[in-house]
This record gives structure tokens, sequence and C-alpha cells, in this order.
């Protein structure tokens, strides 16, 4: 139960409704127990003789009472049940802002299927236990307390006799409920692979029919299905087999008072009527019984659930504003500065960046270069704080970025990675994702210079035009041309081009640089590319090697170094002059 302590906030601000809650409960339950106590006095009247007035007058206030029972019933779901969905409400939404939140390092390590299963089963099984397990919980504890008090001044011998085989029950339930913690616990893990599988298998499905694998993975889903099946039916084999215990158990209870029951009324020690009653209520102890078993299901449930979301809730941001930040900063120029930074992902992992030296200055142009995997997308991953340095620092206008308010930081950066992504929406939409609602003129200006806008215009219907789920609608070129449109409607101090032009053509990166050229100058901007055509007019160009800033410097600079740059240039060139032959 200690992870459901966790969810005290939330039945804190709703306490007035649970409290009235219990209020019902407590009513409803008073006026149910009372009705054998009518049928009781009914039947003791008539063995000893009444007339038919005083028997309808039995009658109406035994449906009178069942009346009253029923619509404190309706306000008890009226109030617990309906804080139930609003405390999943607050918990879906608290989960979804502390998704939001955590590092990129969280989502490289967990997978979104599993991440999507936290937010849909283990929510909804966290709902049942603060709605039908408090409600039926409280009313069955409540009603069994009464009724018993009752019984016990009918016939403290009978209902002590007739109680005897509930002891048995208790540990049934105890025993039961504990294989069921563990059952349903692994049935929640494998819903989050079949999630995950059924995510992949969406996103990648391209792939999957360029490899003509469809048969391949049908039968590794099936497969998964029926390991989610196995697990659910051991679960429901468990439940199939506690169900008809608890009535076996229950009905020795009322085969007891009967017996029992009958051999007082045959001494005359009870009257008939009594015997009745004690059966009724027998009989309306049989649910308490029942529902004990299920709430001890939905608890254990919701435990498992609840420890799962409590893993997730405990991660920590690790990027966030902290005492450090002056948040008195509201903007930034641009001088970036690193200053000995080395990086790496994990304390295991070799070293990404190592004894990183560099500054740029605002309004400046740096272009970077080298080998796959040598750390210049870590490098810039740096600077907007995707990730903390592990040694050393960054700066950004002689101010360490972690004490700049992380949204100012981020604000004043337009990032287009080298994969860009774009939701499912219309075109308006994506292009002005970060930067709110703007005029159709200022999104063709961008459009323009990032020579998009003839592109949007041969869509039928221009920029309302919706893509497909991660832009699948356009080609690669035309989704980097999005992406890099986006950026510029921010209107970054820092602009940070990830390979951005990788899909494009020669052509069309060159009339994208000469838009960029006066858009750059004002701004502090960052090329990271393959290509030294597009880093060539650079004011500084790096190049990367081995986590390293191997050389430094101007285009002609470079070349007369005879280095690793001189060397891509001479491909490059090779390259271009074989495609011409």
């Amino acid at each position: 139960m200690k992870n459901l302590y966790t969810l005290k906030k939330y039945f804190i601000q709703y306490r007035s409704k649970i409290i009235a809650g219990l209020i019902f409960i407590f009513i409803s339950n008073l006026a149910s127990v009372y009705v054998p106590i009518l049928i009781k006095d009914a039947i003791n009247d008539l063995s000893s003789g009444i007339n038919q007035k005083v028997l309808i007058n039995y009658s109406l206030l035994i449906v009178g009472t069942t009346i009253f029972s029923g619509i404190f019933r309706y306000l008890i779901r009226q109030t617990i049940i309906v804080v139930s969905r609003l405390v999943e409400f607050d918990l879906r939404q608290d989960f979804w802002a502390h998704i939001q939140r955590l590092p990129l390092r969280f989502f490289q390590n967990n997978s979104t299927g599993n991440i999507m299963a936290h937010a849909t089963n283990d929510i909804s099984a966290v709902r049942m236990f603060v709605g039908p397990a408090i409600m039926y919980a409280i009313d069955t504890g409540t009603r069994f307390l009464i009724v018993v008090t009752i019984m016990m001044m009918i016939s403290w011998k009978v209902t002590l006799i007739s109680l005897i085989p509930l002891p048995f029950l208790s540990y049934l339930v105890y025993y039961i409920g504990k294989k069921i913690h563990v059952r349903f616990t692994k049935i929640q893990e494998k819903f989050s692979d079949l999630t995950t599988k059924a995510q992949e298998n969406f996103s990648g499905i391209r792939v999957i029919k360029s490899y003509v694998a469809e048969e391949r993975e049908i039968n590794e889903f099936m497969g998964l299905s029926r390991e989610y099946l196995q697990r659910n039916m051991n679960l429901v084999k468990l439940q199939a087999l506690f169900q008809p215990i608890l009535f076996l158990i229950t009905g020795m209870s009322i085969i007891l008072a009967i017996w029992f029951g009958g051999i007082e009324v045959i001494n005359k020690s009870l009257k008939l009527g009594d015997i009745t009653a004690l059966v009724l209520y027998l009989g309306i102890l049989i649910w308490p019984m029942i529902a004990f078993g299920w709430v001890v299901n939905i608890i254990q449930q919701a435990e498992a659930s609840m420890k799962r979301l409590n893993k997730i809730f405990h991660e920590k941001y690790e990027i966030d504003d902290s005492d450090l930040t002056e948040h008195n900063v509201k903007s930034i120029k641009g001088d970036i500065e690193f200053r000995n930074v080395s990086f790496r992902f994990e304390e295991n992992l070799p070293w990404v960046l190592k004894d990183v030296n560099l500054k740029i200055r605002s309004g400046e142009t740096l272009a970077m270069m080298g080998r796959t995997g040598s750390g210049k997308t870590a490098f810039i991953n740096l600077i907007p704080r995707f990730y903390d340095v592990t040694e050393g620092e960054v700066l950004i206008d002689g101010k360490n970025v972690k004490s700049i308010p992380l949204n100012v930081l981020r604000r004043s950066m337009g990032v287009v990675p080298q994969e860009a992504f774009l939701f499912s929406d219309s075109i308006m939409n994506n292009i002005s994702y970060g930067s709110g609602p703007v005029s159709r003129e200022a999104a063709e200006e961008k459009s323009r210079i990032a020579q998009f806008h003839k592109d949007v215009e041969s869509f039928p219907k221009g920029y309302e035009t919706i893509v497909g789920e991660r832009g699948i609608t356009l080609s690669g070129g035309q989704k980097q041309r999005a992406a890099l449109t986006r950026a510029l409607m921010t209107e970054p101090s820092i602009l940070i081009l990830d390979d951005s032009f990788s899909a494009v053509d020669t052509h069309t990166e060159e009339e994208i640089l000469k838009g960029l050229k006066e858009y750059m100058k004002e701004r502090t901007s960052i090329l990271v590319s393959h290509r030294v055509s597009t880093v060539k007019d650079a004011d500084k160009i790096i190049v990367i090697d081995k986590g390293r800033i191997a050389e430094e410097g101007t285009h002609e600079e470079l070349l007369r170094l005879d280095g690793i740059y001189a060397d891509i240039y001479s491909k490059q060139l090779l390259e271009e002059e074989i495609e011409q032959i």
C-alpha cells in the first residue's frame, strides 16, 4: 500500500466530496439494514395475529426504506465515483506534464509503447482503486459492522456459530490476493511489450513493406499476444476459483444459522421472525464478503500499477531551473563559449567530447564538420541544454547556461535536427508550432527563405494541407525545409542547423543558403554539415575528430593546413567531377 499512499494529495484536494460520500454510505446502510428488522417484526406479528391495515403499513415502510436507501446509494456514486474520475484526470495530467519535462536520456532508455501503457492501463487501474475499491471497502465494512451488531442483539449464540467460516474467508482473500498481485504485474509488463511492438510496427510500416516482412511481424505479434493471453488466463483462472469458494463459505454460514437458529425456534428461545432476520442479514453479508475479495483484487492491481507509475514520477528532471537560475535574464544576445567541456552519456560509456574550448561571437557563423560519430550532434545538444556537460561549462553571454532560465534559453534558439519531425496537422500549424499564431505573410516570407513556399503552393490546400503522421506525405527534403521554416518563424538569437540539408539537392541548398545569408547577419548561427559547399562561407569552421576540435579556421586557412578538412574537400571535388563526366 506504500505506493498508493502517494495518492494522498488527490484525496485531500477532493476531501469534501469524499466526506459527503462517506456520510451517504452510512445513511444508505442504516436504511438498508432496517428492512430485515421490519420483516422480522412483521413475521412475529403475523404469528400473533394482525389485521390487513398493519400488514399494509409494514409493506409501505419496507418499500419506503428501500427507496430511501436507493436515493443515497445514487448519491454515493455521484460523489466517490465522480471523485475517482477527477483523480484519474488529474493523475493523467500530472503524468503527462512530468513526462514532458523529463530529459532526452529518459526517452532513450524507455520505449514509447511502455510509456503509453503507463498512461492507459496503469492509470485506469489506479482509478478503480480510488473509486470502486474505496467505495465498496467502506460500504461493505460499515455494513458488516452494523449487520453483525444487530445480529448479536438478536442472538449472539447463533451469530457467533454462523460467523465461524468467515476467518477462513479472510485467509483465503489474503492468500489469493498476493498471487493476483504477482500475476497482474506480469500482465502489465507483457502489455507494455505488446504496445511497444504495435507502436514500432506502425511507425516503421514502410520498412516492413519494403523488406516484405509482414508475415514475420504478424507471427511475432501473435507470439506476444499469445503470451499476453496466457498471462490473463492465469489470472482469470485464479479469479474464477475465488468467487465460487466465497459463495461456498458464505453458504455454509447460512446453513449453520438455519440449523442452530431452527433449534432455538423449536426450543422457543427465538421467534420465527428472529431467525428469518438472521438469515436475511447473512444474505446481506454475502455481497460484502464477495466485494471484500473483489476490493482486495483491485487494490493489488492498483498497487502494482502505482508502483510502475511512481517509478516514472521518481525520475528526476536533471535539466531544469534551480537555485542558481537568474530569473532576471529575459533574453540572450548569442555569445557562446565552450570552456574545457567534456561530455559522455553515462559514467560507464566512453567520452563523446573531450577538452573542447571554443568561442563564438554574437552574429558569427560557425560551421562544423567531422566523421559520423565524431561528436557534432552532442556538441550542439549542449547549447540548449538537451544534455548537461559532464565536465567544464558552456557559457552564453558570459553566463553559464545552467544559470539562464530554461524557458528563455530554448525560446532564444531555433534548432533544426537532421531528422525533421512533423506533427499530423496542417503545414501552417507545423511551421508556426514554436511561435504561436502567425500571419500568412510571415509564414510565406520564412517559407521563401527555406525554399519551401513553391512546394506548398503546389499542394491542393496550400498551407492548410494536412501532412500525415510524422509528415509521411512529404519528401525528406520537404520535411527538412518545413522544419527550417519552423525554426526561422521563432526569430531566434541562435540558429542551429544540424545537417539540415542532407535530403536537399545541392542547387536547392545553394538557394537556401543565399536566403539565409541576410537572415543570419544579426544572429549567431551554427551549421553542421558533411558538405564543404554548405560550410565554406562560414566565419569559422571547426573539424571535430574523436570528440576533440582537430582543426579550426576559415575555408582558405583549413585548405592551406592540408589536414582532414582539405582531404574531405578534395574527395568531394572528385565526386563532383565524376558526376559531371
